[in-house]
């Protein structure tokens, strides 16, 4: 009885045993070898680093936003110093706030009635743009009053910053000041700013305020008071001697006011009303909105070659866009090596960390990539489609073999061009016409490209050749044409094509964010060129094999978000689709997705 016992147990751990292999078997069999690209290779080895630093993208949105600049430029222009405002702030209480002020300031804040005016318009009209502004100031006032303490200029002088540029580096005027303290051209070479195709230091938050504290030095020395520096920074210090002899040599800002530019009269006023703003924004129920970055979290690095933010996003796994906010003086999106000249990159202190662990491996990155854009092109010009050679010109055909379009109300040469798959220049040479202008009612010639002939594969194709034809072949640049219209920005065109205002700019040389009506620019998409194979079965497998490795918009697919990812990171895993597409695809908002939360793809 014992041993028929023993017997029966060992058969069961033996049937266990033959059950576990084949279990192990059929899960080796479900796990398909996936290929890792070398970007997805290289960053396997990467040194892991435990800090998280989350960027929360809505404000990341909000520091290179212009909406702020745009609104308070124009206030600070125009408004009137002299117009009373009805906004609950009793007379006898501001004073007493100034008073307070004016002790604790080498500056000299006084009660006027245009002083009042002033603050109750911002009051009235601006409080929601002034929360944003204090948000902003948690990044940028800590970089102002160490440059100010340095120079023993005073610190208050960081409010200006918020007159000129609403605290964005980007900002531009129309003059072409440049940056957070708005250095004109010459300005800003006079004080050693580095301007040039790659760099432009008046948008860098630490060298052009370097710059503005040596020049306020500099003023103060020569006029003795604060309010004639800022006098002077406005205007010119030229301005402000003429407005001293017209007064008949008086040396105080209130007293030379009214003989100074009319912008310069309320530049001063707007300076000390957002001071004020600023110090008593809990009595005026200003709460200041949430600042996820600042300064100390991040950190910088020596470059010691060339590359994009692009690539550096792709190793890093962070947005471009913050790459972009953080380093505002690269104009290209490109961090330049220059032989003799060192350049730095500003980042988050973990992606810091990640990127002094692993140099070796993300230089060994950026020069395979260099070197794969470089082989790229040369096979773009290999497979390009043969349906429109470039180099043949049409022969000369009469009117007969061409169609008529009439223009009507809201076309532009390049929605006209797309609708008949025919390129802009073409149509331009059709009509001569010397500009991307056309008047509403003119009838166009129009002859549309005849289609290529379909090419098919032998009837016998060698399955190991199918399939190497059907990997080898490579992505092929095609350039799109897009004429600018009536209100068009970078943003809305970089997101109607999917790509991003730095490669609209690298494309079309732009060195600002300004762009005319009318502009025609240059949209770089990428097409893949597949032949298919016509009548074998294996070649056909074949080819179906090497598409799947691109999701099929029609095939919809979960994506379960895991710690430490973002729509960007996610996005990357799937050639072809960007943010917009998930957030489209899943009803997001905004970019805010949690660990667990499920995605559809290609849905």
């Amino acid at each position: 009885m014992i041993v028929r016992k023993f017997s029966i147990v060992v058969s069961a751990f033996f049937s266990l045993a033959v059950c576990a292999q084949e279990m192990a078997k059929t899960d080796l069999e479900l796990k398909p070898e996936v290929k890792l690209s070398y970007l997805d290779s290289i960053k396997s080895t990467f040194k892991k680093n435990d800090l998280a630093a989350k960027v929360d993208s809505l404000w990341m949105n909000e520091l290179v936003s212009l909406d702020i600049y745009d609104d308070l430029t124009k206030d600070i222009q125009t408004i009137n110093k002299d117009v009373t405002v009805d906004e609950e702030l009793p007379t006898e209480l501001l004073k007493q706030r100034l008073a307070a002020m004016n002790q604790k300031s080498p500056f000299e804040i006084e009660y006027n009635q245009g002083l009042e005016n002033i603050i109750k318009s911002f009051l009235k009209n601006r409080k929601k743009s002034f929360s944003r502004l204090m948000a902003l100031s948690e990044y940028y006032f800590p970089i102002f009053e160490d440059a100010f303490a340095k120079q023993n200029v005073p610190l208050e002088i960081k409010y200006l910053a918020v007159v000129e540029s609403a605290l964005n580096p980007k900002a531009v005027s129309k003059m072409g000041a440049t940056g957070l303290w708005q250095f004109m051209y010459g300005t800003g070479k006079q004080y050693a700013l580095k301007i040039d195709s790659y760099i432009d230091e008046r948008s860098d938050p630490l060298k052009a305020t370097a710059a503005a504290s040596e020049y306020m030095t500099k003023m103060f020395n020569i006029f003795g008071d604060w309010e004639l520096v800022l006098a002077s920074y406005n205007s010119g210090p030229g301005n402000v001697t003429k407005a001293i002899r017209r007064s008949g040599g008086k040396t105080k800002y209130w007293d030379i006011r009214n003989y100074l530019p009319k912008e310069t009269q309320g530049y001063v006023p707007a300076f000390l009303a957002t001071m004020y703003l600023f110090e008593y924004h809990k009595e005026h129920g200003i709460n200041p909105e949430r600042a996820v970055v600042k300064n100390f979290e991040t950190d910088t690095v020596a470059v010691k070659n060339q590359m994009s933010f692009k690539q550096l996003a792709d190793l890093l796994d962070m947005p471009q866009s913050q790459i972009q906010l953080l380093n505002p003086s690269y104009k290209m999106g490109v961090i330049p090596f220059y032989q003799g000249e060192q350049h730095f990159i500003r980042l988050p202190k973990d992606k810091i960390a990640t990127f002094v662990s692993n140099e070796e491996q993300i230089y060994a990155y950026v020069k395979h990539d260099a070197e794969f854009r470089t082989t790229s092109s040369r096979l773009a010009v290999k497979y390009a489609p043969k349906a429109k050679p470039a180099a043949v010109k049409p022969a000369p055909v009469d009117n007969g073999d061409f169609e008529f379009y009439k223009v009507r109300k809201g076309d532009n040469l390049g929605a006209i061009a797309a609708k008949y798959d025919v390129s802009i220049s073409d149509i331009k040479k059709w009509n001569n016409l010397k500009t991307n202008a056309v008047a509403i009612g003119r009838s166009l010639k129009i002859k549309a490209e005849e289609e290529a002939p379909v090419k098919t594969l032998p009837a016998v194709v060698d399955k190991e050749q199918a399939i190497a034809s059907a990997e080898n072949k490579e992505k092929t640049a095609v350039d799109m044409d897009y004429v600018v219209v009536a209100g068009d920005n970078l943003g809305s065109i970089a997101k109607k094509f999917g790509t991003t205002i730095a490669e609209l700019k690298e494309l079309n040389n732009l060195t600002s964010n300004n762009i005319g009506l009318g502009k025609t620019l240059i949209i770089s998409k990428a097409a893949v060129v597949i032949e298919e194979p016509a009548s074998t079965a294996i070649a056909s497998n074949s080819v179906d094999s090497f598409k799947k490795k691109a999701p099929s918009k029609n095939v919809s697919e979960d994506y379960y978000v895991k710690k430490g990812d973002s729509l960007y990171s996610i996005s990357k895993k799937y050639p072809g689709v960007t943010i917009s597409d998930i957030k489209k695809w899943n009803g997001i908002k905004d970019e805010d997705i949690k660990p667990g939360m499920k995605l559809k793809i290609n849905g």
